[in-house]
Formats: structure tokens, sequence, C-alpha cells
């Protein structure tokens, strides 16, 4: 049986939105299927938070070990990828915990694209993002969905592509980025919110939660399930359960406090 808030959410999502309902619950995609997203694109940049990415990344993986999946990582250059902030006050007690990973693609040799995925993380406040910026405002018109984790709606939201959407974002970054997409209407008590083919959701491991309620709409709930078996994943499918919920003003909401 289907986790009910969260069919019950995606099914409400997609009607308001006018988009094309969930996949049915008993449906499961064939091997050949063309009606299910299958190229994903996972934008990277310094400064990017490991789990955002390699959260729902970990999905994807479990996903392809039953079906032809693809995912590229793509940056505006081969060099590697580090999670090491750009600026030494980032990094205070001189740490060397951070992630490197190898992009596959650059943005001149980025493949066509279903999924276009953007993670959040500290590098997302860096000035010289102004390619991965116009890439990712370039490259939405051409892809089904739009997927930002963290503060990558930050990137989404000065791309434009937020404006008259609403959206969520890392609740601890919440005054940063909420400026950012002043047309935006940012929903503080979320932890992912769907709009129309674009998804957002809340801070770092909220993005695993997103992912796979978007691989639940869009592959359907046996593979999903067998998904977050292989991940021992415990679910979290009401995307309103939200422990670190803002107001919107950007105060957190004590949840210990009864109004």
């Amino acid at each position: 049986m289907l986790y009910p808030a969260l069919f019950a959410y995606l099914f409400l999502s997609r009607l308001v939105t006018g988009q094309d309902y969930c996949r049915y619950q008993s449906s499961v995609p064939l091997q050949n299927a063309t009606d299910v997203p299958r190229r994903f694109g996972m934008v990277l940049f310094r400064g990017a938070d490991p789990l955002d990415f390699m959260g729902p990344d970990e999905a994807l993986f479990q996903l392809g070990r039953s079906y032809e999946i693809d995912r590229a990582f793509i940056a505006e250059t081969l060099e590697p990828i580090t999670s090491e902030p750009q600026l030494a006050t980032m990094n205070k007690h001189n740490s060397s915990t951070w992630t490197q990973i190898l992009p596959t693609h650059t943005f001149d040799t980025a493949p066509e694209l279903d999924v276009l995925f953007v993670p959040g993380g500290g590098g997302t406040r860096s000035p010289n993002l102004n390619a991965t910026i116009d890439f990712v405002r370039a490259t939405f018109p051409k892809v089904q969905y739009l997927f930002t984790v963290c503060t990558g709606a930050m990137v989404a939201a000065k791309a434009g592509l937020l404006d008259g959407k609403s959206a969520t974002t890392n609740k601890q970054a919440w005054n940063t980025v909420v400026p950012t997409g002043p047309e935006t209407n940012w929903i503080g008590d979320a932890r992912w919110v769907v709009d129309g083919n674009i998804w957002t959701s809340s801070g770092v491991a909220a993005g695993i939660d997103a992912m796979i309620a978007f691989l639940e709409c869009t592959w359907g709930h046996a593979v999903t399930k067998n998904v977050t078996a292989e991940m021992e994943y415990i679910v979290h499918p009401d995307s309103h359960d939200d422990p670190f919920a803002v107001y919107p003003n950007g105060t957190y909401i004590d949840p210990n406090v009864v109004s």
C-alpha cells in the first residue's frame, strides 16, 4: 500500500498546479518505458554540500540497479570539484574533511537531460557562479523537471526560475536565500515543495526525502519501495512535517511552544 500522506500530498499538488498526476500505485514501469525520467544531471560547483547531491544520488544508484538510469555530474570545467569553501574564513579550524568529485561533463558538453538537479552549500553564496546560473537558466526549458536541494534554490532564484512559484530552502539559510527570490512564495514549514515541474527541498538531508517523493511520483510505489529497502531508509512521507520550520521573517518555530 502506498504511503498515504505522501501519495495524497503528491496527488493534490499535481491537481492544484495543473500538471499530470503521479503514477498510479499499481503501475510498474517497463524496462523500456519512455514516460519516466531516466537522465539526471547534477550541477556541481566549489563549496557544494556533499550530502545535498550524494544523498539523492544514492537513491538514483539504487534505482539504476533495476533500470537504466543515466546520471551526469556537470560543472564549469572537468577539474575536480571540492566541497571546501573558497574563503579561509569559512574553514576557521583548518579542517580537511572536504569531499572531492570528478565532473563527467562541462556546461558545454552536457548531455540531454530529463531532470536538472542543483545542490546547495556554502558555494551558492560565491560571486563566481555566473556561469553556473547561466547554465541552469538556459537548460531549464529543455528538461522535464528542476530539482533543488538546500540553498540550491538560491541558484534557481537568481536564474529567475522561481518567480511566481512556491519553493522552500534550508531554514538555517532562510534570511540569506529568500531575498534572492522576491517574486517567490517561500514556504517556511515544508520539508519539500512541488510547484508544477519544480521540486525544491529544505536543507541537506531533506533532499533525500524529496528525491524519494519524486521517485514515488514518477516511478511509482513498487519501484520506490525497493529503492528505500535497499537503502534501509525510513521514509518521511509528510512534506509539512518539518521540525526546522521558520516563520515568514526567518525566526525558528519552537515546536515546544504551543501558540
